[in-house]
């Protein structure tokens, strides 16, 4: 059974920091691309960072150079460094993993954690 789970949601003031973390298990960790993406009140859910099993990163323009996305392919785990955070990035965010094989494609998704920002 695939279970990502993840932590480190909570509440911040503008312009702190959080680091969030999703714990995967019941997959190839390695075999993965992982992923983070956040949905606020009203909006659709929308792509923050990838990284697949090389290291490469994407980001979404909103966040380059206040967020980092890493992954620990021994510890199993990826995640999600939030710095400058804005009330704007107030949002559940999701872990999700995605591999594509030329048979199927896997595509596995947390419970989400809610980040808020707010004074």
């Amino acid at each position: 059974q695939v279970q990502l789970v993840e932590s480190g949601g909570g509440l911040v003031q503008p312009g702190g920091s959080l680091r969030l973390s999703c714990a995967a298990s019941g997959i190839i960790f390695s075999y993965y691309v992982m992923g983070w993406y956040r949905q606020a009140p009203g909006k659709e859910r929308e792509l923050v960072a990838t990284i697949n099993s090389n290291g490469v990163r994407n980001y979404a323009d909103s966040v380059k150079g206040r967020f980092t996305i890493s992954r620990d392919n021994a510890k199993n785990t990826v995640y999600l460094g939030m710095n400058i955070l804005k009330p704007e990035d107030t949002a559940v965010y999701y872990c999700n993993a995605w591999r594509s094989t030329i048979v199927i494609n896997y595509n596995y998704w947390g419970q989400g954690t809610q980040v808020t920002v707010s004074s």
